[in-house]
């Protein structure tokens, strides 16, 4: 692996929060992507879902698949920058591993179970899945990573929690969200890997649920130009049988069109900003992203999807369903655990749980079946 300079270089971690001896076959980010692997936050992510439940279909993705697809196109846009693949793999494996059954709608319903309690944010869950819940070793809690693939775990983080953290650990994960720097271009990178791969799939899984059709997608300026593209090679595909094979080219023909995009446009701004360290990066704007152009047309594509998919009556009809379930079992744990039970740990095991754990919980706790 070749790195540039402005690379994460795995001699060169920031360290764990317990010192451990070198592994004598693996490098320090290659040991962090192991040990997430083998958790078991992120076996549970095999049932825990997007935009659609898991009992609506096999097909549909689950919060695994997304994470194996934005580490995919995550190691191949850090080849094409030089940088390091194994961080970027580890950051992207691991950066649902906090996140509640049930997608937004769980997230948002625990949130609101912990309003007084301090909130719940799914990005701190995942760091604190790998910091503390996560029970392997023998002398700590946690997996123990390394400070870069913790730092790119915390993707999001409000200030009044940025400064929790900061309290605890000075000048550690949460202390640029304080000062407003960056963090490593790695991490910056799986952002926009997870913004490309969910775009997509979502399409994928909005066209094969019957909810979004291709005639409604043309209108999106991005799907359209490719859409065109796909039948001028490919002009047999007009038929009307052939719609998967259209869509998965149009969807291709997407994804590499931004993959391509964001590799030279952030190729561009490191040359014309010469980093020449990671700390270097931290101090500079954001370096990872999109041209003008390809920033409008993807924004265009999640307003589209905001509307046509995420809001249709038939997700929002489940995903309220779902609401209810967190909601009345987090009442349920609160209210009638012995020993009491704080509304962290509540909040704990139930964003834990996967979509079928949950609903089965909440069935033989109330009686019904709402899903």
């Amino acid at each position: 692996m070749t790195l540039a300079a402005y690379a994460c270089w795995p001699q060169h971690t920031r360290g764990r929060l317990h010192p451990e001896l070198a592994a004598p076959t693996r490098d320090e980010f290659q040991r962090d992507r192991d040990r997430i692997v083998h958790s078991s936050a992120f076996r549970r992510l095999v049932y825990k879902t997007q935009v659609f439940l898991n009992h609506e279909g096999d097909l549909f993705r689950t919060r695994l698949t997304h994470s194996l697809e934005v580490a995919q196109l995550g190691r191949s846009m850090a080849r094409n920058l030089g940088l390091n693949e194994d961080l970027v793999e580890a950051i992207a494996l691991a950066h649902d591993l906090g996140h509640t059954p049930f997608g937004h709608a769980g997230q948002d319903a625990l949130n609101e179970c912990m309003a007084s309690h301090g909130g719940f944010e799914h990005n701190l869950q995942s760091l604190r899945v790998v910091d503390e819940l996560e029970q392997r070793y023998p002398d700590y809690n946690g997996l123990n990573l390394c400070f870069e693939t913790r730092e790119g775990i915390l993707k999001h983080c409000s200030l009044r929690n940025a400064e929790k953290i900061e309290a605890q650990e000075p000048s550690g994960v949460a202390r640029r969200f304080i000062t407003r720097s960056q963090p490593s271009l790695e991490a910056q990178l799986c952002n926009l890997a997870d913004e490309i791969a969910y775009n997509a799939h979502d399409v994928d899984d909005g066209v094969r649920s019957g909810l979004l059709t291709l005639a409604q997608l043309r209108s999106v300026p991005l799907f359209e130009a490719h859409y065109l593209q796909t039948l001028v090679q490919h002009p047999q595909l007009a038929e009307p049988t052939s719609g998967r094979r259209l869509l998965y080219g149009v969807i291709r023909r997407m994804l590499s069109a931004q993959v391509y995009d964001l590799i030279d446009h952030t190729r561009a701004a490191l040359a014309q900003a010469r980093p020449a360290s990671v700390e270097a990066v931290r101090q500079l704007p954001t370096m990872v992203g999109f041209s003008a152009t390809m920033q409008q047309q993807s924004a265009a594509l999640k307003r589209f999807l905001l509307v046509h998919l995420y809001r249709h009556p038939q997700v929002v009809q489940t995903t309220d369903h779902a609401r209810t379930v967190v909601r009345e079992l987090f009442a349920a744990y609160q209210g009638g655990a012995e020993p009491p039970r704080s509304p962290r740990e509540v909040a704990d095991y139930i964003a834990g749980m996967t979509d079928r754990f949950a609903l089965r919980e909440h069935e033989r706790i109330t009686g019904r079946k709402l899903l």
